[in-house]
């Protein structure tokens, strides 16, 4: 993984001082509400329902077991003793004092890492595949280009003040979409043309929220040199035309479809021809000096399928079915990439304890060359598992409840931290994940349904992406109570790139209660009329909207 030179951390600690002062001014009386509102934004600082919420930066979620002590330091010393891990790889704290988080801020840039332009109108991080680097099928490491885009991006003078928040993602698997690129404002499609160079398919215009809009391709082949200035060009015809005078008007996406497609690509182009031969352009110098931060660890020669490994499966069944769930083929011999599912009965989806971090971290040094990955699903990844370390790996994982067998099934929901923390929310989040993961516990169960995304959203900021989820659900405000919005058939990409969809809203909402018995009926019906090896997604798509509306509304009896 990157790790900082003197000028990178020299910037970091001048970033922390700025901010203590800043803060000990408004304190003092001598900065404004609203002066002191965008620095701390800058600084990844929210004031939410009943504290402030710090933002912790993980660029495409790479974590080393120092860093990850830190957070769980944190999480001890200057929180209620648990994070929780986001949508975009990061981690959140809920519960901060805003006088402690110069310190706290002081403590990460010991570890190298920050909270800078985690919120505000910037370029937020930029987040990739949690298997980067570690499977056969990509066509290239993405994590160089996502690092050559954080350096770009962070401090850029120009971009610091857009009219809205800017997310980017990179995907380098042509098959596969873990990093979502369609619903991100640019979205970045590694791929070789028919001469064998790396460049990019540029998709732009996507983002949830109230407004959902799936990215659309304005560039088919970007030469990985022009990555950097083609991008500026995107950024800066945005930061040109979009609207500043309506927040829910300002994403890029709103520019797009106001502009169409073929307006927005002879804006960029234009912008693209003034600066593409500038200082911004990339040299394979360049390049290969940050490639040469993602190396690969000392691996050594080993065979796939050992016989302990075997042993272990048909011996414990339970072990069997973790290992067939959440361990994936590594693109070495003997290794195995390793998952562990924040997503245990009773537990808020992707949180975890101070204690977990620490516990998390020992198994990173002892089993995976002390690295890690958060992941956009709000789970854990450890990439370099040697296969005949799994079974003692698992009984570990089994005993800090990290190895439910869930990866990819209904249980394994996105879900926002909601109205138990949020101001913005209108619904909470958190209850209706764990009557779901309540209602539905059965792994036999599970896994007779097959992969299904569920995404939990408590507000139309759609923080838990319900968009996109193959049923989504939506808190909303219905008179001054919680009620819920059901959506169907939704995609953020999952197992076929370029198949994202957005969900259709089934119809008028449910109550809390009445929520885990909608999904249990449109799931039943499902079952009765899915073919043999038909997944969710694809049953929905054959039959359409209407007969699964019409059972979700069907009487219970």
């Amino acid at each position: 993984m990157y790790v900082y030179d003197e000028y990178d951390q020299q910037l970091l600690n001048e970033r922390v001082a700025q901010f203590k002062g800043q803060t000990e001014r408004y304190f003092a009386g001598k900065i404004a509400e609203d002066e002191f509102l965008p620095l701390r934004l800058q600084n990844g600082i929210y004031v939410q329902r009943y504290a402030p919420m710090l933002r912790i930066a993980v660029p495409y979620g790479a974590l080393n077991s120092a860093q990850f002590r830190k957070l769980g330091h944190i999480a001890r010393t200057y929180d209620k003793g648990y994070a929780h891990i986001s949508t975009r790889q990061n981690v959140q704290f809920n519960w901060p004092a805003l006088e402690d988080c110069p310190q706290i801020l002081a403590e990460l840039a010991e570890v190298q890492m920050h909270a800078v332009q985690t919120s505000g109108n910037c370029i937020r991080n930029t987040t990739t595949d949690e298997y980067a680097g570690v499977i056969a099928e990509e066509i290239v490491d993405p994590r160089p280009y996502c690092e050559v885009i954080r350096q770009w991006s962070t401090f850029h003078p120009e971009f610091a003040f857009l009219p809205r928040k800017f997310k980017i993602a990179v995907n380098a698997v042509p098959t596969e979409d873990r990093a979502a690129i369609a619903m991100h404002d640019v979205g970045l499609n590694i791929v070789k043309n028919d001469a064998g160079e790396i460049g990019f398919r540029v998709l732009v215009g996507g983002g949830l929220g109230r407004t959902p809009i799936l990215g659309d391709y304005i560039n088919e082949f970007l030469p990985e040199e022009d990555l950097l200035t083609y991008l500026d060009a995107i950024i800066r015809v945005y930061n040109q035309f979009g609207n500043r005078k309506q927040k829910y008007k300002a994403r890029i996406k709103i520019l797009v479809k106001a502009l169409g497609m073929d307006r927005m690509r002879e804006l960029v182009n234009e912008e693209f021809e003034r600066i593409k031969d500038g200082e911004g352009k990339l040299t394979q110098a360049e390049i290969e000096r940050v490639k040469k931060h993602f190396t690969d660890p000392d691996y050594k020669v080993l065979s796939d399928e050992p016989a302990e490994l075997a042993t272990a499966r048909e011996e414990n069944k339970a072990f069997a079915r973790w290992v067939d769930r959440n361990v994936r083929k590594h693109k070495k011999p003997g290794y195995a990439v390793v998952t562990l599912t924040l997503k245990k009965i009773g537990t808020p989806p992707g949180d975890i304890t101070a204690e977990q971090f620490d516990q998390v971290a020992d198994l990173a040094d002892e089993y995976s060359f002390g690295e890690l990955r958060s992941t956009h699903h709000q789970n854990l990844v450890l990439a370099d598992v040697e296969q005949t370390q799994l079974f003692a790996l698992w009984q570990k994982l089994k005993a800090l409840g990290f190895a439910t067998p869930t990866l990819g099934l209904l249980t394994d929901m996105i879900c926002c931290p909601g109205g138990d923390f949020c101001a913005l929310a209108n619904a909470k989040s958190i209850p209706i994940s764990l009557d779901i993961q309540k209602r539905f516990d059965d792994l036999d169960y599970l896994n007779d349904l097959g992969e299904i995304d569920l995404n939990i959203s408590g507000c139309m900021n759609a923080c838990g992406h319900h968009h996109v989820g193959n049923i989504g659900i939506l808190g909303v405000d219905k008179g001054g109570e919680e009620f819920y919005q059901v959506t169907l058939g939704g995609n953020s990409g999952g197992n076929k790139a370029d198949d994202a969809s957005l969900g259709k809203i089934v119809g008028p909402s449910f109550a809390r209660e009445e929520v885990a018995d909608v999904v249990a009926k449109i799931l039943d019906y499902y079952v009765a009329q899915r073919t043999e090896g038909e997944s969710f997604l694809e049953v929905y798509r054959r039959l359409g909207h209407g007969p699964f509306k019409e059972v979700a509304y069907a009487d219970a009896n």
